[in-house]
């Protein structure tokens, strides 16, 4: 480690902001994999980054959010026509605007952290290219790729190769999520090579792949059973949606 443990510190923000070259972002990981202080540090750094990034524009609030608006008001204009009251008026439209305002918030606040981590994944599919650290361990049996992540990660992804689909896969290796370890499995389609990031996440839910397009890469967001999945890569969104559909047939 050439980089001093208080000088990493220091560097600690710029290697958040992705502002950092690609030999001392690779010692950073490092010292981090193994520092619980400068972890901690790093994860508050970019929940203070997630916070003020929640100062977004303002957007349309959700269909349904609108529509249990439209229902409470309507419903509220036919009691108020027989008896007007007011209190209960006023009532309502405090109750209105708090709706309005905590469901705009929850949304803004959702897509500010999907927005987040979509960066990161970029940022990170995009390291591991340029620094040639694609895997960890370079297999392409599946049986030797997934006994490998056992004691390094506390859950256990499911890794198959999909070779015969014309999606092989190349090895596994750790890496950082939203500050959190997660497993990343690497593909290949035609020489582009597919990241897919693994995360558990605390409820059962499936989800269906959802796209984002930035600075020529495509990533699809999706959840399945206990675990979440992004897969970034530069290729065409047609077929990065055929590598997703095939592991939703898990």
């Amino acid at each position: 480690m050439s980089i001093d443990h208080s000088r990493l510190q220091e560097l600690l923000h710029a290697y958040v902001d992705g502002e950092i070259d690609l030999v001392s972002g690779r010692e950073i990981e490092e010292h981090l994999a193994t520092c619980e202080d400068c972890r901690r540090i790093e994860q508050q750094i970019r929940a203070l980054r997630q916070a003020l990034a929640n100062g977004a524009p303002a957007y349309r609030a959700p269909a349904h959010l609108r529509r249990n608006v439209r229902a409470a008001l309507r419903r509220e204009a036919k009691e108020s026509r027989s008896e007007i009251s007011w209190p209960r008026l006023a009532f309502a439209a405090a109750a209105v605007c708090l709706i309005l305002f905590f469901g705009a918030a929850l949304f803004l606040n959702a897509r500010a952290t999907r927005n987040s981590i979509a960066d990161q994944v970029i940022g990170n599919h995009v390291r591991s290219l340029l620094a040639t650290h694609l895997v960890d361990v370079p297999s392409s049996d599946q049986h030797t790729v997934k006994p490998w992540f056992d004691g390094k990660i506390d859950f256990a992804p499911t890794v198959r190769d999909l070779t015969t689909d014309g999606f092989p896969l190349t090895g596994g290796r750790l890496d950082y999520l939203d500050g959190k370890t997660v497993a990343v499995l690497v593909y290949q389609r035609n020489k582009h090579p597919i990241n897919l990031f693994i995360a558990p996440v605390s409820a059962n839910h499936d989800t269906a792949p959802e796209l984002t397009s930035r600075r020529g890469y495509n990533i699809f967001h999706w959840a399945h059973g206990d675990m979440e999945y992004w897969a970034v890569s530069d290729l065409n969104q047609t077929e990065l949606r055929e590598f997703a559909d095939l592991l939703l047939r898990q």
